[in-house]
Formats: structure tokens, sequence, C-alpha cells
């Protein structure tokens, strides 16, 4: 049998060691505190991939990103308006942005022939999606823009929704804003 010394040093014991794990845990990162940033793509063509996202999409360049020592630039885009924290203009501070990183070179290599789209086999990658208003007015916008579709409304059992391509072949979405009402 435990003596009342032996009792009272293994509680104390016991009771630090909480306190300890609990000093730990408020060094934890909050999870309310994570958000979807963005998402990165590889492009060939920054001025091609550009002029789709800005002059087509209406996207806004948020910021660019130069590293010289590895020969590449990253664009960071997003729509103008989108959920941003007001207390920064940073892109680090909005959801829903698009990276497109350029690996400098690409797009003047004649043997480079671009890259995985994730939607061709090996599959990985699906695409990205964006919501709209109304997604017949859109999708006779981006016809008129002579946007590249992977599937139009009329085609298909999913008669709402549509894909387009960007200039890499990465898969864009278009549905409408109460898809899912």
């Amino acid at each position: 049998m435990r003596t009342l010394l032996e009792r009272v040093i293994n509680l104390k014991t016991h009771l630090n060691l909480s306190a300890n794990s609990s000093i730990r845990r408020s060094h934890i990162a909050s999870q309310q505190t994570f958000r979807l940033n963005h998402t990165m793509f590889r492009i060939k063509d920054p001025k091609i991939s550009l002029e789709f996202y800005q002059d087509i999409l209406g996207m806004k360049l948020l910021h660019k990103m130069e590293v010289e020592s590895a020969k590449f630039t990253n664009y960071f885009l997003g729509f103008p308006g989108s959920n941003q924290d007001s207390k920064s203009s940073s892109p680090l501070h909005r959801e829903g942005v698009v990276e497109l990183c350029h690996n400098w070179g690409t797009e003047s290599d004649p043997d480079f022939s671009g890259y995985h789209n994730g939607n061709k086999s090996p599959q990985g990658f699906g695409h990205l999606a964006i919501t709209c208003d109304d997604v017949e007015k859109t999708c006779a916008y981006l016809e008129e823009k002579q946007v590249k579709f992977q599937k139009r409304l009329k085609d298909g059992s999913m008669k709402e929704i549509a894909f387009i391509q960007d200039p890499d072949g990465y898969w864009i979405e278009i549905l409408g804003n109460t898809f899912f009402d």
C-alpha cells in the first residue's frame, strides 16, 4: 500500500504533466484559422495564360513573384471582391486564389509538349470550378471568346454544368450559384 506521501507526489506529478500538456496544446494552430488559399498550375506561356485568366475570366493579378535563382515566376490571381481578409491585401489572406507557375523557357521550347492536366491517364487532379449567376449567358460569352469547351451544357446528362479548358488544358467547371440549392 502506498503511503500518503507517495500519493501526494504522484498526484503532484500528474497535475504538472497535465498543466504542461495544456501549455503545449495552446501552441498548436487552431483549425478555425485554416483556409484553402490557392491551387497552383504549371503553365507554358504566361502571356497567353494571364490573358485568359484576366481578360476572359475577369481575375485580377494579386501578386507576382520572380525567383531568379530557380528560373521561375509565380502569378497569383483572384476574383475582385472575393472573400478577402480586410486586414491585408496579401493574396495569402484570401480564398480561391489561382497560382500560375511559369518555368522560364517553356514558352519557346519546341520540344516542350505541356504539363499533365490530371484528366488524362493516369488520372489525378480533376478541375477548378467557377460559379456564376447565369450559366447559359456565361457559356455564350465563353463561346464568343472562343474558349475551348470540354463539355457544353447540352452535352451529357448533367445539362446544368459545363467544362472549359484553360490554355494549358486544365479543366474549369462552370456552374450556377444556386446549383446546390
